[in-house]
């Protein structure tokens, strides 16, 4: 029998997959451990001009998709009107059968503006004066409310002051945790354009020069320790590979980058090895977490990088063979070193994912149940199919009940139904599990798994402090 278009048992395929969802995942709250909202935005609690502002501002993966239509980038990143923008959108939806994009913008109008029916050419008026009439009540923190998020951990350099973060904590009408994520990728990428600047911004901002290895390092401790004082609980290194090498004295290294001698790549690879070891020593000393994402090549358009710049979507999927080898070499280097912190790792690469799940087993210890973690299916990745090939990956190879679940990963204050669709995934797929008789349908146990994978994992692998 056919299904309605989207309705509350969307991607719920079973009996148990819908008990599981609806008496389980849809009551528990959110905690959104890695995004790329602004702090200000929910500081100021910023309202949002049209559909076109909240919508399409930003998101480079809209922006992929109306080029990949053939969209002028007029009607994209450029000054075409706010209309004609969103129009453009709504020509473009209804081919996208399968995509991820698809779902996503009906359960956001399904889930904030009460819309169900499915945007089109024909229906983009109407979608859209209704939905501008109701933004003004919509606004950054009404969104955060109304979605049930209980913490947020937004990603931040290490130069920023975190103003914002303090502001929002003395703000005691919000109740939502905003904490500031340590992301140092800018003093770690040492053979990027513009590093040495860099260094003078950090200098500044520490009070002393940035001339050796012991400096930099230095400088980097005493960011850190201001970020987990202002409730820092992660910290983010976005690679572009999986990085592990050693012979190179990254000291010398950094010198001879400031003196204007370019590393190689080996040598780069060092020095990188050698700041993650050191961070990742500080993260254990402080009871933090780390992240690893890895798998990106960037800003393949050369044209369009030097026309737009970064985060405009000429992102795409990297894997190099060594991967999994490199993986291994440097969490057991950092456990050797310094011992391993809580640690999550995401490859853009789905093809990684059996390697993950096999290496992270290798650093399991009695310090944490699941203390080595494989992240959710990232970017690329987060479709339905990519969810569920992460998920029964880490089944296969790893205790499930122990997974610390989604994150949106987004500059959009409406990509909180990502969970919801990421709850629906989870759910078919243990609901799918029972159904075939492959596990029994014991719902207080798997109950209480759903609970755990969709929030309680999360706040206790953080160690957060959750009201209400």
């Amino acid at each position: 029998m056919k299904k309605p278009f989207m309705d509350k048992d969307f991607l719920l395929d079973n009996d148990t997959a819908r008990r599981l969802y609806h008496q389980h995942a849809a009551k528990m709250p959110i905690i959104d451990y890695h995004c790329h909202i602004d702090p200000r935005e929910i500081y100021e609690d910023k309202v949002f001009r049209d559909m076109t502002e909240i919508w399409l501002g930003g998101d480079h993966y809209k922006w992929r998709a109306l080029r990949s239509d053939g969209v002028n980038e007029h009607y994209i990143t450029g000054d075409a009107s706010p209309y004609e923008k969103f129009e453009r959108w709504a020509k473009v939806l209804p081919r996208m059968i399968g995509n991820q994009l698809y779902h996503w913008t009906h359960l956001e109008l399904q889930r904030y503006f009460g819309i169900s029916e499915p945007l089109g050419p024909s229906s983009a008026q109407a979608i859209w004066e209704k939905g501008n009439a109701l933004l003004p009540g919509l606004s950054a923190r009404t969104i955060i409310k109304k979605s049930g998020v209980k913490a947020i951990c937004t990603t931040d350099d290490p130069v920023d002051d975190l103003k914002w973060h303090r502001l929002i904590k003395e703000d005691k009408s919000f109740s939502c945790l905003v904490l500031p994520t340590f992301r140092p990728d800018k003093a770690i990428n040492i053979e990027k354009p513009g590093y040495t600047e860099y260094l003078l911004k950090l200098s500044r901002v520490c009070g002393f020069q940035i001339d050796s290895l012991a400096a930099l390092k230095e400088a980097l401790r005493l960011r850190l320790a201001f970020f987990v004082e202002s409730g820092c609980r992660i910290t983010d290194h976005g690679l572009d590979y999986m990085v592990f090498k050693q012979g190179h004295d990254a000291d010398q290294v950094l010198k001879n980058a400031l003196a204007g001698k370019a590393p190689t790549q080996d040598q780069a690879d060092a020095f990188k090895t050698d700041l993650l070891c050191y961070l990742a020593g500080l993260c254990r000393e402080h009871g933090i977490v780390m992240q690893l994402h890895f798998g990106a090549v960037r800003n393949n358009s050369p044209k369009n990088f030097k026309k737009l710049g970064p985060d405009t979507g000429y992102d795409a999927i990297w894997g190099p063979a060594d991967t999994g080898y490199r993986l291994g070499r440097l969490l057991g280097h950092i456990e050797e070193q310094v011992g391993l912190p809580k640690t999550i790792i995401y490859s853009l690469n789905p093809t990684d994912d059996a390697q993950i799940d096999a290496m992270i087993a290798c650093f399991q210890n009695d310090d944490y149940p699941g203390k080595i973690q494989h992240g959710s299916a990232w970017w690329f990745s987060d479709c339905k199919e990519g969810m569920k090939a992460q998920m029964k990956s880490l089944a296969n190879l790893s205790v499930f009940g122990n997974f610390v679940g989604m994150l949106t990963d987004s500059r959009s204050f409406l990509s909180y139904t990502r969970h919801e669709y990421f709850r629906r995934v989870l759910c078919n797929l243990l609901g799918t599990w029972v159904e075939n008789g492959e596990y029994p349908d014991d719902m207080d146990t798997l109950g209480k798994m759903v609970e755990d994978i969709c929030f309680n994992n999360a706040v206790n692998y953080l160690g957060l402090e959750i009201s209400g």
